[in-house]
């Protein structure tokens, strides 16, 4: 008896994607599914970068469809597709990127750059192509934390070519100063680097661009929020009361200018000792999760409080390049896949599709 195409959907409704938290038929991740006699073939496209996904969930998937009755051959493709979502409305698209994501906190000391670092590098890891922006133009830290020296060059004396640090495609103002430099400028000053920055680099094709902000609530945050076309923010806090204050205005803001909120990411969650393995809470517990709860927004990932991963992004070799089968880069990678679907199941942009209307009197 041959095979039909529903009963081919019907397996693939029982299986659920880790990443999307979905069937593959619900998520439309399943495309043209072709049964000929009992041989069955199929694509499942990802919307996110999962390139460590792509062998278990394809034996998975293949490992379910050959428990049909009587089935011969089975062919199952796995691909990723990254495209444009939208943002906010009447800001226009940065040439050379599809999607921009910025990390944010309300207050420093939280981490938050070393964990935008490696959420780019497990990004670009999971086999997307990955740019970085360092917005903090007070201070700087990507330079160091990516271990890139030198100032970008210019071919045409109009655009920077970005540089290059473990893969990804980096810019920042730390580049054009000298380390001990302080940046000695009024607001306006600052959100202007911060657009020629983003607008004036000649980024190449970059499906995610990750985007550093300085923590609090200023100038330059609302430059990005209303000005930049962000596909969506991030937030970075810890459990500590004090930091979660903060936390909440820095979300508060990216709702007030239409930026979706991807997550909440909570940072020194738990402290393990290195000598007997005590795990403790320092900074408290349930933060994240509390504030996740209050504004329907979802925690992406907790991370430990760890001396490595300090040790490696003050070293230049962050923490998901240092020890990329780690814990905890596997919790970084983890929270990127996580944050790349919640950017898959946006809306897509479809700007570039609908024609330009020009009037003219003749």
């Amino acid at each position: 008896m041959a095979i039909t195409e529903q009963q081919v959907k019907d397996a693939l409704q029982t299986l659920i994607d880790p990443n999307t938290r979905k069937d593959y038929i619900t998520s439309k991740s399943a495309r043209n599914i072709k049964v000929n006699g009992n041989d069955v073939s199929l694509d499942v496209q990802l919307g996110y970068p999962a390139k460590s996904q792509l062998a278990p969930l394809h034996n998975e998937i293949a490992a379910k469809l050959k428990t049909l009755p009587d089935v011969g051959n089975v062919s199952v493709n796995v691909t990723m597709n990254i495209v444009k979502h939208a943002v906010q409305r009447g800001v226009k698209l940065v040439p050379g990127i599809k999607n921009i994501i910025a990390v944010a906190s309300g207050k420093g000391g939280v981490g938050k750059s070393t964990t935008a670092v490696n959420l780019a590098l497990a990004l670009a890891a999971e086999g997307a192509v990955v740019g970085m922006l360092d917005a903090d133009i007070y201070g700087p830290s990507q330079p160091m934390m990516l271990g890139i020296k030198g100032k970008p060059a210019s071919k045409d004396e109009k655009m920077l070519e970005p540089m290059e640090g473990h893969g990804l495609q980096v810019m920042s103002i730390g580049f054009m100063i000298e380390a001990d430099t302080p940046m000695v400028w009024r607001g306006p000053m600052a959100t202007q680097a911060l657009e020629q920055l983003v607008n004036q680099t000649r980024w190449r094709d970059v499906d995610y661009l990750i985007l550093d902000m300085p923590p609090g609530t200023g100038d330059i945050q609302l430059t990005a929020g209303q000005r930049l076309p962000l596909t969506g923010a991030v937030i970075v806090t810890t459990p500590q009361d004090i930091a979660l204050i903060d936390a909440r205005k820095g979300l508060k803001m990216f709702e007030k200018v239409n930026v979706p909120i991807l997550g909440i990411i909570e940072n020194m969650s738990i402290h393990v000792c290195s000598k007997c393995g005590h795990e403790e809470h320092i900074f408290g517990a349930g933060g994240g999760e509390k504030m996740g709860k209050d504004y329907d927004v979802e925690l992406l990932g907790a991370l430990p409080l760890d001396i490595k991963i300090r040790e490696q992004a003050d070293s230049g070799t962050p923490t998901v390049v240092a020890d990329p089968d780690g814990p905890s880069a596997r919790i970084y990678k983890q929270i990127a896949r996580r944050v790349a679907v919640k950017i898959a199941e946006k809306q897509q942009d479809h700007s570039s599709v609908f024609p330009k209307i020009v009037v003219q009197n003749t």
